[in-house]
């Protein structure tokens, strides 16, 4: 059955264009620019979501951007509220945190259970005995909790811009206009903005019937949209303040920083709801939630209605929702009569009962909202011999409000309680800060108008530099808005405080017992305003709940910290647009039209492997093989590449590597490990000596650019006379390995191969297809192999005779992928994967690169000499037994010794030489010196034997490096 109303003058929806939605794979109808609520009750539907710990039924609560009782979870999106999510064609949602349906859901009996559930329940048990505590943590995992991360997700790139303004209005009500457009009639260059996708705020659909209204909506709107000085951005969150007024905003499209001279907050009020049993029933909802429904989207909130109130802003919801022709059952006033205003003096004058000095002990229905029972109510306490039960399937609470203040407590801004209002105001600002309206305790149309023009004054002054003096109180109503103690006991509970962690009243009381009679303390025990909405509804009737039991002010009671974010911001906004540059090497194009699968390294886009996607392994597999037994090629481009030169080049060296570079012979290379102060490993490479004076180095993709500004650091440091060049950019490298490589090389270049005049490890330079070319003999993979570093322009030509020359041989291009497990067959470590950011040498089994008894000074030798003896883990290889499965171990799985830790794989591939999963893993001491297995904890839990064994798992003397053709033959 719908709940659409015929057409309001101020909805937002466009009911000429229908779109057609999916919960749990029932569709639904909505019209262009209903939210995901409002779609839903227009079909009739109440029952939104499920409470986040027993499972209750849960309705509308605020509609307000923070309402989490509707929680919904798309194909790609977890956790989107359903009171701002504009419904799309053919959006696909399912609840969040329900097993089962929304109707039946299978763990609703878990709310029976809530007298063995006290609040800090977690805290104290499931952890003895230990060994069953992963088994309590799923359970517990899979019955609360909020949306599933979809790790196949989308990428989106959001962009962010840049802003600057003299003034910024948050808030796009009657103040925030007001204040923007005055603020523009004096020069300003202003900001204004506003979490709703219009402006109007509170006059477009709290005073959405009021003649008085009318005339003032209309001037402000129009005046904000033609003057110039005023930009406004709608369905923009101001989420977070930071120093000198420097502010988030959350846009649809990405979040623009904005710097502003001045900021003026102008975001009014939250309602909080009252607390009674079963305050949580579909069918209980704030009444601006009503109003909100009525004005914006025509939804009839129901057809029987009662509505509690403390406040004038109650009569006025039981005026709108008698306009939309829902019956009123009866008002029921936590006050008198004699201290309300006009709007009800005319409910009374219409015949609507109200009940004077009364409350609401109780609400009533199993999956929502059948009757209410009433009780007499003074001084805190009800009377309940004297209880009425109205039979009802709407009740409205309008017993309070708090400030939304939150922007100005992260800016340095303090409140304080005041009993005339019963809110929380604004009682110290700092200097670019101003407030006005609802939010500084101003509620009559007027009194936010002259707030507002006050305000706007004040920062026109302030930025001017004749600062003037304001009182904050001037505008101030004098009656209050909210009910110093809305809160109705019950021996039975479910009177919730918290609506997002389910937290009643007793809860509170029980925390405080404990000793946790601290707001601080109070907060983090119970968990009360940590949920999706931040507090927005919880946080003020916990103070008040803190104060009474302590028996003191709310000032001294006090507030939580208030930190950025004020309001949830999507991880897509925070990452912005994609900004690091993608580099391509010369080959680029040669390794397209060979199939290459691209990945990224660094900066660069390189080959991960050649061939179709869906034959990723095989691949990979082929091209390992060709390199162990025919010839294969690889772009290895991206290495840094740095000439080191001048007289003190070799001294230079010497300070920046582990071990000494100026003993190192013309036309040869020394393996080259740099470590920072502290002994920790940052890069690896190698270092060739082209002449006494000049060196050639190479550095790691990743590390390329910090080796350059390290060396220059250094350089500055000790004054040493040393001229770097950094010809990563401009020299291309190409590795020619295997078992053919001497023979196919040696046809195209007239540098000498043999084993005599060029060894491993030697540097030579030549002619190589015509170009000038420098050779290194080097083993990273493990076969006889030839680095090739050559001018950018001869890349394409070298690399194609290489192909050319090689195919007789079955040579064969290779991507990062095989290179990884050439290496790992070769107990080769990678910076930055196998080790991590506090490995040193000795952890990596690099005993044998650190020369702690030269006299040399070199960066990071105190530390080491130090973290020698001090070794608590050394990197180990591991070997799995046959036929284990090829995916099943993945690096940064732990080493588990019973329930502990003991280690991480860092490296893990299957190897094609050997037959068999191999890794490379850091494991503790001793185990590392005495296990001869150990066990690692894979994804499902089920633990895998891997038998230690000494590195390198291929070749280990060594030969292949150094082995000619004729060997192998």
């Amino acid at each position: 059955m719908s709940s659409r109303l015929n057409p309001q003058p101020l909805e937002w929806i466009d009911r000429s264009e229908q779109i057609t939605f999916t919960l749990e794979g029932k569709s639904y109808k909505a019209f262009k620019g209903d939210c995901v609520t409002s779609a839903l009750l227009a079909s009739g539907r109440q029952l939104l979501g499920r409470s986040f710990k027993y499972h209750r039924p849960r309705g509308v609560l605020s509609l307000a951007n923070h309402d989490v009782n509707a929680l919904f979870q798309s194909e790609s999106h977890p956790n989107l509220r359903g009171d701002v999510t504009q419904v799309t064609e053919g959006l696909t949602l399912r609840p969040c945190n329900v097993q089962g349906s929304l109707d039946h859901d299978r763990d609703s009996w878990i709310g029976h259970l809530s007298r063995f559930m006290p609040v800090g329940f977690y805290y104290k048990a499931f952890h003895k005995p230990r060994r069953l505590f992963p088994v309590w943590e799923k359970l517990i995992r899979r019955k609360a909790g909020l949306g599933e991360v979809n790790t196949q997700w989308t990428v989106e790139r959001q962009p962010k811009s840049y802003v600057y303004a003299d003034l910024l209005v948050i808030g796009g009500g009657a103040s925030g206009m007001q204040a923007a457009l005055s603020a523009a009639q004096a020069g300003l260059d202003v900001v204004l903005v506003d979490e709703n996708p219009h402006l109007g705020g509170s006059l477009d659909y709290q005073l959405v019937n009021e003649t008085a209204a009318a005339g003032h909506r209309e001037r402000l709107k129009s005046a904000v949209h033609q003057n110039p000085g005023i930009r406004v951005l709608c369905s923009t969150l101001a989420c977070g303040w930071y120093t000198d007024h420097y502010l988030p905003l959350l846009t649809p499209t990405g979040i623009i920083k904005l710097r502003s001279r001045a900021v003026i907050h102008a975001g009014g009020v939250m309602e909080q709801p009252a607390v009674f049993r079963h305050n949580d029933l579909p069918g209980v909802m704030l009444a601006s939630a009503a109003q909100r429904l009525i004005s914006r989207y025509a939804i009839k909130p129901g057809k029987r209605a009662v509505v509690l109130t403390a406040n004038d802003e109650g009569y006025r919801a039981a005026l709108d929702l008698q306009t939309a022709g829902v019956e009123l059952v009866a008002v029921i006033d936590m006050g008198a009569l004699s201290s309300r205003g006009e709007w009800a003096r005319k409910l009374v004058d219409l015949g609507v009962p109200v009940w004077q000095q009364s409350c609401v002990y109780e609400a009533c229905g199993a999956t929502r909202l059948e009757q209410v029972v009433l009780a007499p109510w003074h001084q805190g306490e009800c009377d309940l011999s004297r209880t009425e039960t109205l039979a009802c399937d709407l009740l409205l609470m309008s017993t309070g409000w708090s400030s939304a203040a939150q922007l100005v407590y992260q800016a340095g801004g303090k409140l304080s309680y005041q009993p005339g209002l019963e809110q929380l105001l604004p009682s110290h600002l700092p200097d670019g800060i101003f407030v006005c309206g609802r939010l500084n305790g101003a509620y009559t149309l007027e009194q936010r108008l002259a707030d507002a023009r006050a305000a706007a004054e004040e920062a026109v002054a302030w930025l001017a530099g004749t600062p003037i003096s304001r009182d904050l109180a001037a505008c101030r109503d004098d009656q209050p808005h909210s009910h110093p103690w809305p809160i109705v006991e019950h021996p039975k509970g479910k009177n919730f405080i918290d609506f997002d962690e389910d937290l009643q009243l007793r809860d509170l009381i029980h925390a405080m017992q404990e000793g946790f009679d601290n707001i601080e303390l109070l907060k983090r025990f119970s968990t009360v305003g940590m949920g999706p909405s931040q507090g927005k509804h919880a946080n003020m009737n916990a103070i008040r709940v803190l104060a009474r039991y302590q028996g003191v002010s709310i000032d001294a009671a006090g507030s939580t910290t208030a930190r950025p974010f004020f309001h949830p911001v999507p991880v897509a906004a925070l990452a912005g647009r994609r900004f690091r540059p993608q580099r391509l090497t010369a080959l680029h194009q040669q390794h397209q039209q060979s199939g290459a699968q691209f990945m990224e390294a660094g900066v660069w886009l390189r080959p991960e492997y050649y061939g179709p996607a869906e034959q990723r392994r095989s691949s990979i597999q082929a091209e390992v093989q060709a390199v162990r037994e025919a010839l294969g090629i690889i772009d290895v481009s991206t290495l840094g590449k740095i000439e080191v030169m001048g007289p003190d080049a070799a001294r230079l060296l010497d300070c920046a590597y582990t071990m000494k570079m100026s003993t190192l012979a013309v036309g040869m290379t020394r393996y080259a490990l740099m470590v920072d102060d502290s002994g920790v490993i940052v890069d690896d490479g190698i270092v060739g000596r082209i002449c006494d004076d000049r060196f050639y180095v190479t550095a790691t993709t990743s590390h390329a650019d910090a080796t350059f500004k390290q060396l220059s650091k250094l350089i500055q440091c000790a004054g040493l006379n040393v001229r770097l060049v950094n010809r990563t950019g401009s020299l291309a490298a190409i590795n020619l390995a295997g078992p053919h490589s001497r023979r196919v090389l040696q046809s195209l270049t007239d540098i000498d191969l043999d084993d005599a005049v060029f060894p491993y490890l030697g540097m030579r330079e030549g002619q190589l297809c015509g170009y000038p070319v420098r050779l290194i003999r080097v083993g990273f993979v493990g076969e006889l192999g030839y680095e090739i570093h050559l001018p950018h322009s001869a890349a394409v030509t070298v690399w194609q005779a290489l192909m050319q020359a090689g195919s007789s041989v079955g040579i064969r291009p290779f991507g990062v992928e095989a290179q990884r497990i050439l290496r790992l067959e070769k107990g080769h470590l990678i910076v930055g994967q196998d080790t991590d950011g506090l490995t040193n040498p000795y952890e990596a089994g690099m005993a044998w690169a650190v020369p702690l008894k030269s006299k040399v000074w070199f960066t990071g030798k105190p530390s080491l000499a130090l973290l020698q003896s001090r070794c608590q883990r050394r990197l180990v290889g591991l070997r799995l037994a046959p036929g284990t499965p090829q995916d099943q171990v993945k690096e940064c799985h732990l080493i588990m010794a019973a329930e502990a830790m003991v280690g991480r794989v860092t490296s893990v591939a299957f190897s094609p030489s050997l037959g068999v999963v191999i890794a490379l893993a850091m494991l503790d001491l001793p185990l590392a010196d005495t296990a001869e297995q150990v066990e690692i904890q894979v994804d499902d839990g089920q633990r895998i034997q891997a038998q230690l064994t000494s590195l390198p798992f291929y070749d280990p003397d060594g030969a292949r490096q150094r082995v000619n053709l004729e060997e192998v033959a």
